[in-house]
């Protein structure tokens, strides 16, 4: 069976050199580096290597799993060998997710070319796939593991394996009847053209045939007026509804015939529906459409902690790969902990603890490379400082030598500013983040003899628990003797000047618009408690950085959205570990062009704002909304990881809000048996959300167990203002945050205005 990514490629020199395999060195570590046979198979899909002494396969990966190739010595491990092996000869495949990277290095430069230039070539066939070939990939992929003796064909007991394997159990009759259908030949088996045949009955979505069926007059096509009323009644589409109609129409209908006629035949319905267009995702948010002329403060913005750690915080790896990866997802504000290191170079890792270190100018070397890949908005370098005098100078040297005019080393207009620059005046700039001697002014001024004495790192890892905690840190700090500020890393501390956090009241009265505050998620989470709404007003004007306590060795993470009701913009998450709480964050900010930067509500930039989320009722401009979600269906759903040979998926959907406390709530649809395949509920939840503009929908699809844990299936979530109303796809993502094509679930969604909202000041 040809897949659709073999059948758009022209096999070039490269790519039949890697299906005739190559002997290259799988390197883990200096001491570790292992020769291993890589060849790409026939089907251009797949790399599968094993080892050279015993001939066992050891691992298989897919095209798809790749994220991208860097040639040269650009990771630690290759770096550590540069010695013995030449750039030339090396590179490193990038997995997405947080798989482990590979680290290869051929036998000659042409070779490691071939690979490199291959991988890339496949890499972008993949990346340009549209909805319809990823599910005739997908297609593929069950017919190549399904047919055991490999001959391009299968029986029905084949038929039967790969029915299980997709999670689908059927009634053999039917199953029988559907095999005998598409059975053209009449050779008791399937071959390509067939399997597609015997597919596409199983997979035919009667829910969707019976929407078509309610707008075309003749059942068979959608005249371009029925597909206007289609658009215009159920999707609520209203801006010239005519032009994207035709739009559409030409993108998605694959009929020639239908085309030039402007109709839409079933099969184009349902390309449609499945396309970014019918996604439960406003496609217009994918653009850069927020104001980005606003000061710094007005906006949350995508960070990051720890993020030198590949793992957990007690024994994890340190790599410039964390940087790499966290910016490469849109994170704008990353952390660097530094410390004194050999021969005079500063080092990153995770103090007092076993995590391995990295030098702290490999880490600006890889933010320098990356910082404005995904992102033009400024990137701001977070600095736990606990460096000697002498290595901070080399700390500034390092920054100032690599990162050049990136860095922001003055005031952008040579003025003291009475407000923060916005995302726009400082696109392609770096700002460090961190203590400072004296005010912004003194810089211009006759520079102080003496060095600045205090803490220069403002984190506390030891994680604050209860007062008699608290009381003993005051304590050890008492104690603990005075540290020393460079001046040289001190003048290039322009915007983001690090005080310490007294109250509400003495940062209004004694600190700059240039001056933040950090907090643990515990100090912070008593701040959010306080009565009033003076920390969404102090967020109005003053930066706030959130961090997770130090307690969490395990790298878990806090969740962000009590944060960000209340207006703290670099709220700081382990990026390295999955989980809602990054679901909560890549949710976020998918919107405004995965920026990294998203533009706070009107009512959270106000500094005489009333807004308390404890009491939205009391907010000018309060309107509450009724939202409906019709969960119809769901699509191909993937297995449990290490779930049982044979068992199949009994699937449920979880529909979350996240929100101002008001707003949290889920509610879940019944579990159906044994059907991962094409689930059908056509179960309504509803909700009512008090405050649109803070509040988060996440999707969660679970296999129900009786006994023990639900096993988690997909998630997808996003902003509830970019729910697009109507019939939509909701694209699941993988625990990882990763693509799981052609996974889906099918909804319709309705959001109306609730009918008197004084109703709720009263209840």
């Amino acid at each position: 069976m040809t897949s659709p990514r073999s059948a758009r490629l022209q096999l070039d020199e490269n790519l039949q050199l890697m299906q005739a395999g190559s002997v290259m060195r799988k390197v883990k570590s200096r001491s570790w580096k292992k020769q291993r046979y890589f060849k790409l198979q026939e089907d251009c899909m797949t790399i599968w290597y094993k080892s050279k002494k015993t001939g066992n396969t050891k691992s298989t990966f897919s095209i798809s799993d790749i994220e991208t190739v860097r040639d040269g010595h650009q990771s630690e491990v290759l770096q550590s060998i540069a010695d013995e092996f030449e750039p030339e000869l090396c590179f490193t495949i990038v997995f997405h997710g947080r798989r482990g990277n590979l680290d290869l290095v051929a036998s000659t430069p042409e070779e490691a070319q071939c690979w490199i230039q291959g991988l890339e070539k496949l890499i972008e066939t993949v990346t340009n796939m549209d909805q319809k070939e990823l599910l005739d990939q997908w297609i593929c992929d069950w017919f190549l593991k399904a047919d055991k003796n490999r001959d391009g064909r299968m029986n029905f007991k084949e038929v039967q394996d790969l029915l299980k394997m997709m999670n689908v159990d059927m009634n053999e009759h039917h199953a029988f009847r559907l095999f005998q259908m598409a059975d053209k030949s009449e050779s008791s088996t399937l071959e390509g053209d067939e399997f597609v045949l015997f597919y596409k009955a199983l997979t035919q979505r009667d829910e969707v045939l019976k929407i078509f069926q309610d707008f075309s007059k003749d059942g068979k096509k959608l005249t371009l007026l029925e597909f206007v009323d289609f658009l215009r009644q159920d999707q609520l589409e209203v801006d010239n509804t005519e032009e994207f109609a035709m739009d559409l129409i030409a993108r998605y209908e694959p009929s020639e015939t239908a085309k030039k006629l402007h109709a839409l035949s079933i099969d184009g319905f349902l390309t449609y529906l499945c396309s970014p267009e019918g996604s439960i995702f406003n496609v217009s948010h994918d653009l850069l459409y927020q104001d980005m002329t606003q000061p710094l403060c007005h906006y949350f913005i995508s960070s990051s902690h720890n993020t030198y750690l590949m793992e957990d915080q007690l024994r994890g790896q340190s790599s410039v790969e964390g940087y790499i990866r966290a910016l490469k997802r849109g994170c704008r504000c990353v952390e660097v902990d530094i410390w004194d290191g050999p021969n005079g170079e500063p080092i990153v890792y995770h103090g007092h603890t076993f995590t391995s270190k990295i030098f702290f100018k490999d880490v600006i070397s890889a933010i320098n490379k990356y910082a404005f890949r995904v992102s033009e908005f400024p990137v701001i370098l977070s600095l736990e400082n606990h460096c000697s005098v002498e290595q901070q100078d080399t700390m500034a040297q390092h920054v100032k030598s690599i990162l050049g005019e990136k860095l922001v080393t003055s005031t952008l207009d040579g003025r003291i500013p009475v407000s923060l620059p916005s995302p726009e005046e400082l696109r392609g700039k770096i700002i460090l983040k961190g203590k400072k001697i004296g005010r912004l002014q003194d810089c211009s001024e006759e520079r102080p003899e003496d060095s600045y004495l205090g803490e220069i790192s403002e984190e506390d890892d030891g994680g604050e628990m209860d007062e008699e905690n608290i009381r003993n840190e005051d304590k050890k700090r008492s104690k603990k003797s005075k540290d020393r500020l460079s001046q040289e890393l001190s003048d290039c501390i322009i915007y983001c000047k690090s005080v310490p956090f007294e109250s509400f009241k003495h940062s209004r009265t004694h600190y700059k618009v240039y001056e933040l505050s950090s907090f643990t998620e515990y100090k912070a989470r008593k701040l959010v408690k306080e009565p009033g709404n003076e920390f969404v007003r102090h967020n109005t004007w003053q930066l706030t950085r959130v961090y997770p306590t130090g307690l969490r060795t395990d790298s878990s993470n806090y969740n962000p959205k009590d944060m960000w009701n209340v207006g703290c913009q670099m709220v700081a998450l382990n990026f390295q570990t999955a989980g809602v709480e990054m679901d909560l964050n890549d949710g976020l900010f998918q919107q405004n062009a995965r920026c990294g930067y998203v533009l706070k509500p009107l009512f959270m930039r106000n500094v005489e704002t009333s807004f308390n989320p404890d009491l939205p009722q009391d907010t000018d401009g309060y309107s509450p909304v009724n939202l409906s979600i019709q969960v119809i269906s769901a699509q191909q759903l993937p297995k449990v990881e290490n779930s049982k040979e044979g068992s199949i998926v009994d699937p449920l959907v979880r529909v979350e809000i996240f929100g101002v406390p008001i707003d949290q709530s889920k509610q879940e649809t019944k579990y159906i048996d044994n059907n991962g395949f094409n689930p059908m509920w056509y179960e309504t939840l509803q909700f009512k959300i008090h405050v649109p503009e803070l509040a988060l929908v996440r999707f969660v699809v679970e296999d129900y167990d009786k006994t023990t844990r639900n096993d988690f299936i997909g998630q997808y979530t996003l902003p509830f203002k970019s729910v697009k109303s109507g019939y939509r796809h909701i694209h699941l993502l993988s625990k990882d945050g990763t693509k799981i094509p052609p996974a889906t679930v099918f909804v319709y969604i309705r959001v109306t205005e609730t009918a008197n909202p004084a109703e709720e000041t009263q209840g």
